[in-house]
């Protein structure tokens, strides 16, 4: 099987249900073309760099799936181009790398999660070190600087 990701951006201005149906449109065009999807991800608004089409942000869909061969995806990326709901895509094929990136990153290991994920691990590794370390060595005081002898006053 060749794993493959598209990633689209949606027209904001659209309502919500039609937005949603557009990423259940092409989820369902991968299925009928004997793909098996992996994952759905909706990014949501986000700002474009540029502005397409006269918009300045736009709604991000990122589809994995599956496929035995490649031979839908013209199919599917002409239907991409003539979709006026859609400003922007781009399918890329994964590498072992890119799979293995994604998964890292659905399990919680890469982004936002990672923060969190990171905390649970030093706190069961705290709670697995031993509890008797060392007493710190007592630090010596600091003598006492002497005292300024006092200043001779001239009398005349």
């Amino acid at each position: 099987m060749i794993q493959y990701e598209v990633t689209f951006i949606v027209d904001p201005v659209l309502s919500g249900d039609e937005i949603k149906s557009t990423a259940k449109a092409y989820e369902d065009l991968i299925k009928d073309n004997g793909a098996s999807i992996v994952n759905v991800d909706d990014l949501g608004l986000k700002q474009l760099a540029y502005p397409i089409k006269k918009r300045t942000s736009g709604i991000y869909y990122v589809i994995e799936y599956n496929t035995p061969s490649g031979s839908f995806l013209p199919k599917m990326e002409l239907s991409l181009k003539r979709d006026e709901r859609i400003l922007r895509f781009l399918n890329v094929r994964l590498d072992r790398y890119g799979i293995k990136y994604n998964e890292d990153k659905r399990n919680g290991l890469i982004g936002k999660k990672r923060d969190k994920v990171k905390e649970e691990i030093k706190e069961a590794r705290k709670s697995e070190a031993p509890k008797a370390k060392a007493a710190p060595k007592p630090t010596p005081k600091p003598e006492p600087a002497p005292a300024p002898a006092p200043a001779a006053s001239e009398e005349e």
